[in-house]
């Protein structure tokens, strides 16, 4: 059963409305093109039936969602928080949340893409290319830290460091903000990508031509970790990214 999440996380940042609607448009726009079966036809959130009202993913459309999703008070404060699904034949079930415009010194932005189906495995193309499509989220929501990984990675990780769902962590893949890359260790097992900001993308997979062992994942928290690239934010927030 396939169970894969690409994310990441970053401190406080406030935005606008329209301002989250722009990037979560350039996001989508993106996908489409890595994957159009599978990156069509956006659902808003609802009772994940094909009945949910679909949305044209454009700026202005996007705009009114988030608004009309989030009401109350401060929420320039909390953050915008709202998510979209798409579910196309012989493609994997895929949601994207995400919680933004946070200015809270407590509270993590985030974005989130799930593949989940019982059909597609991770043999998948668009699976292969999860690590691309962290570095496609780093660059379009600048995040501070983010990773790919399927659930026996999560928890063996988790459980090994003793994390919180929000501490950053390497997956399969691991991006890795300006000031991260600057501490990262040279000689993991897997391919170095830099992007846009500083920021790297380690690949564990290489380009999804293999499947690293859970034992290859920990070796690798375990340097970064000892490098410092994987340290928290300090808390309370005083900025984005690290």
């Amino acid at each position: 059963m396939l169970n894969v999440v690409v994310n990441g996380f970053w401190g406080l940042r406030g935005e606008s409305v329209p301002g989250i609607a722009e990037r979560w448009s350039g996001t989508l726009t993106a996908l489409k093109d890595i994957d159009g079966p599978t990156f069509d036809v956006w659902h808003e959130s609802g009772d994940d039936l094909p009945s949910d009202p679909v949305l044209e993913p454009s700026v202005p459309a996007l705009a009114e969602y988030i608004e009309r999703k989030n009401t109350g008070p401060d929420l320039d404060v909390v953050g915008y928080t709202t998510s979209l699904w798409a579910q196309n034949p012989a493609a994997a079930r895929v949601s994207m949340a995400i919680h933004a415009g946070s200015t809270s010194h407590y509270a993590v932005n985030s974005v989130s893409l799930a593949f989940r189906s019982r059909e597609v495995d991770e043999t998948a193309e668009v699976i292969r290319r999860a690590p691309e499509i962290l570095r496609l989220l780093a660059e379009n929501w600048e995040i501070d830290a983010g990773q790919v990984y399927d659930r026996p990675q999560y928890r063996a990780v988790a459980e090994r460091f003793d994390l919180a769902n929000s501490d950053p962590r390497c997956g399969r893949a691991v991006f890795l903000s300006a000031g991260r890359a600057a501490l990262a260790p040279e000689g993991l097992p897997g391919t170095y990508v830099r992007t846009a900001h500083g920021g790297l993308v380690i690949d564990l997979t290489r380009g999804g031509t293999q499947s690293p062992p859970i034992e290859t994942v920990i070796e690798a928290n375990t340097r970064l970790r000892e490098a410092g690239a994987l340290e928290k934010l300090p808390v309370p927030f005083d900025r984005a990214t690290f």
